[in-house]
């Protein structure tokens, strides 16, 4: 019914950027919050960074003033902005949308992306 496509990662040098992009498609009325999680080898999934459909986002503390997340609700796409990354940084980056699609109506349902995999390292 819904599917998120993310795209914009690979292997960047520490303090180097990268913007990550999650479209979504799909018979959609509506998508409430947007979100970009990430996973790293051998850690829990966490969450990055959170956006409402009216644009109010919220970051984990370790990429504030580094990430921005934000979206167009045009084209159903997220963003995330990453500036100034770190090893640290090194993950499979998720795209979650929660989302009303034409049968599920007034329901919203969590989706997820396939991931896209970041990798900072010299």
């Amino acid at each position: 019914q819904v599917q998120l496509v993310e795209s914009g990662g690979g292997l960047v040098q520490p303090g180097g950027s990268l913007r990550l992009s999650c479209a979504a498609s799909g018979s959609i009325v509506s998508i409430n919050a947007m979100a970009w999680y990430r996973q790293a080898p051998g850690k829990e999934r966490e969450v990055v960074a959170v956006i409402t459909i009216g644009g109010n986002t919220n970051y984990a503390d370790s990429v504030k003033g580094r990430f921005t997340i934000s979206r167009d609700n045009a084209k159903n796409t997220a963003y995330l902005q990453m500036n100034s990354l770190k090893p640290e940084d090194t993950a499979l980056y998720y795209c979650n949308a929660r989302v009303i699609t034409t049968t599920t109506w007034p329901t919203e349902y969590n989706y997820w992306g396939q991931g896209t995999q970041v990798t900072v390292s010299s």
